[in-house]
């Protein structure tokens, strides 16, 4: 995937009229973002595999569950036959990452490999090519609304050297803070798939948010 895609995450949305949110943002864009916190690796706890299968029944979009909990690969399996198309998780949250990829791709899912904010980028460029996505976490992960970090910037670039130098299709992600000011910003660093909340979200018109975003992105 080369060009710029807007991956709008519930966390930002109206569960009392989900379906209906994500329905606006389908017209726009093909790709779903949805946090799962545990309340234990991160601050907070969202939703689990009951609302993945809900939603799973009403839209054709490609599921990225961005798995924020301390046990994923307890998770996997059960998100996989919940409906999930893509499975990312925390490079800290596992004790061999090569295991953990491989355990999703005996599930036949795309994989995906988050990284939080304070651990060296370098830690996780060993799996970048291994990878069909590496998530750079470009606020604190815990909330949605949080202010962008300025030194994602350089880490989305140090991602981007690797999968440039190996030749690779590994999508490179930014979740947090994405608004018109930053989009160009981490694109131009390097990112082409941009997780965006509440700059979708909180706009009346979500579909016109997506697509106001994706000009800011590409320009």
């Amino acid at each position: 995937m080369n060009d710029v895609v807007i991956a709008p995450s519930i966390l930002s949305a109206d569960f009392g009229k989900l379906n209906e949110e994500i329905a606006q943002v389908e017209r726009e864009t093909a790709f779903l973002h949805i946090d799962v916190m545990d309340g234990h690796y991160v601050p907070n706890i969202t939703f689990g595999i009951p609302v993945v299968q809900s939603i799973r029944k009403t839209s054709k979009m490609v599921f990225d569950v961005h798995l924020m909990v301390s046990n994923p690969m307890e998770f996997f399996e059960p998100f996989a036959k919940a409906g999930a198309d893509m499975l990312t998780f925390h490079i800290e949250t596992v004790e061999d990452p090569d295991q953990a990829i491989a355990a999703i791709r005996k599930l036949g899912k795309r994989v995906g490999m988050s990284i939080h904010p304070d651990t060296p980028i370098e830690k996780i460029l060993p799996y970048v090519t291994k990878c069909d996505l590496i998530l750079v976490m470009s606020v604190r992960p815990g909330f949605g609304g949080q202010s962008f970090m300025e030194d994602s910037l350089a880490r989305i670039a140090k991602v981007r050297e690797v999968v440039d130098a190996a030749s690779a299709d590994t999508i490179i992600s930014v979740d947090g803070g994405i608004c018109d000011q930053t989009a160009g910003r981490v694109v131009q660093a390097g990112a082409n798939y941009l997780v965006a909340g509440s700059a979708v979200f909180s706009n009346e018109d979500h579909a016109k948010a997506v697509v106001e975003l994706l000009k800011c992105a590409r320009s």
